[in-house]
């Protein structure tokens, strides 16, 4: 695979909504697009790895709060520090207060009930629910904000 890497400039706060469109599109142009990233944190700024210049400007053509490519290509040791490894061990324990990072709970608080290693899932239940109703997750669909003795964590080791 030899993609390159563009950073697409996007209305900050979007760029969530401007992955999905450029999801849609992949699969109608058939594009040669091999990934799309928005590391956690970045504002305004989503990359994409495309075997060309031509499928990256493709791949975001007519979708909203995209504003267009940085004119230099980007070096995979650039973008290395911003991104995190998924399969790194998690550091997850039961009765851990987490943020969940995707899906239709995003940006919701839970509390871990249930950790199943080998399938990579949680078992968690919203906080600001009326009714606790446990949810499995992913692992990676959720991240540590603070651990059971109250510990704040900073920064997964």
């Amino acid at each position: 695979m030899d993609g390159k890497i563009f950073a697409l400039r996007t209305t900050a706060n979007r760029e969530e909504q401007v992955m999905d469109f450029i999801d849609a599109n992949l699969k109608k142009k058939n594009l040669e697009i091999y990934a799309v990233a928005n590391p956690y944190g970045m504002r305004g700024y989503i990359f994409i790895e495309a075997k060309s210049e031509q499928d990256a400007q493709e791949s975001f053509q007519g979708i909203p709060y995209a504003r267009g490519l940085l004119p230099k290509t980007l070096d995979f040791k650039e973008l290395e520090p911003m991104l995190e490894q998924i399969k790194a061990p998690m550091n997850i324990q039961e009765k851990d207060i987490v943020e969940i990072i995707s899906g239709p709970f995003k940006r919701e608080k839970a509390k871990v009930k249930r950790i199943d290693e080998g399938k990579e899932e949680v078992v968690v239940e919203l906080l600001e629910a009326a009714i606790p109703i446990p949810m499995t997750l992913k692992l990676d669909a959720v991240k540590v904000i603070r651990r059971d003795s109250d510990e704040t964590i900073t920064k997964e080791e």
